[in-house]
């Protein structure tokens, strides 16, 4: 009998209706971004994206909870999006344009915990990884440009043609899945950073040049993984990026119960 595909669960990045908006933009919208799925089922596998549990809408759900969600699924990835909002680190926005989404912070902060507390494997994608430190206790800087030391850039109107070189140590996890190098570019769209990194968490990778935090790893186990930057905008073969097929299938094959 052939094996069932892996399941792995998309966190749902949330549009908020804005006031005066008309027809769908009047609503809750609940979406993912095509790139990120269609990296994740390169693999093989079945990709859900799962909603969030409270909301406006006017039919009442039934009594499915997020908690219900590891029980069926075999892992789960934090997509990017919209800012983590400081208040969910104890800090109030020091500009309006950072005030983030709290309501999906609380969400995907749920999502996390549930997928940890069942000891399935989780991948966080620039929001995702600072989502994974907030949630065990780390804080953000609000704006690199304003608060980081000497940074290089992170944003740019290229979006995601603009590359720069990350670099990790040789006792890392990315050493195992990447023997021959300690260096590689990546595509990473941020203005806000890992500052103080949470309980249990390690540093897994830094932005060469400025030393900003590019990635973390839980010690030990669930598998939890955190990238800053957005390994579905790296295309196969590519000679400037770092192939991220090794980081997707030591994730995958954490959520098929293996060693990593």
């Amino acid at each position: 009998m052939t094996k069932r595909p892996l399941r792995i669960g998309l966190s749902a990045r949330i549009y908020h209706p804005q006031p005066g908006a008309i027809g769908l933009q009047s609503k809750s919208l609940q979406y993912l971004e095509q790139s990120v799925a269609h990296w994740v089922m390169s693999r093989e596998v079945m990709v859900f994206m799962i909603p969030s549990v409270s909301g406006d809408g006017v039919v009442h759900r039934s009594r499915i909870r997020l908690s219900d969600y590891p029980q069926y699924l075999d892992g789960l990835v934090l997509q990017g999006g919209a800012d983590i909002s400081p208040q969910s680190y104890g800090e109030e926005p020091q500009h309006p344009d950072w005030a983030g989404d709290r309501l999906r912070d609380a969400y995907e902060m749920e999502l996390l915990h549930e997928f940890m507390e069942a000891g399935k494997p989780v991948l966080g994608i620039c929001r995702g990884a600072q989502l994974i430190n907030v949630a065990m206790g780390g804080t953000l800087y609000q704006d690199i440009a304003t608060q980081y030391d000497n940074p290089a850039v992170h944003l740019h109107t290229d979006y995601d043609k603009h590359i720069h070189g990350i670099e990790w140590d040789a006792n890392s996890g990315l050493s195992k899945l990447y023997p021959d190098t300690t260096s590689g570019g990546v595509v990473s769209i941020h203005h806000q950073a890992i500052k103080a990194i949470g309980r249990g968490l390690r540093v897994e990778a830094r932005s060469t040049g400025d030393g900003l935090i590019e990635a973390v790893r839980l010690e030990g186990k669930p598998y939890v993984l955190g990238l800053q930057w957005h390994p579905e905008f790296h295309p196969p073969g590519s000679t400037q990026l770092l192939d991220c097929t090794p980081i997707l299938d030591e994730f995958l094959s954490a959520a098929r119960g293996r060693r990593w």
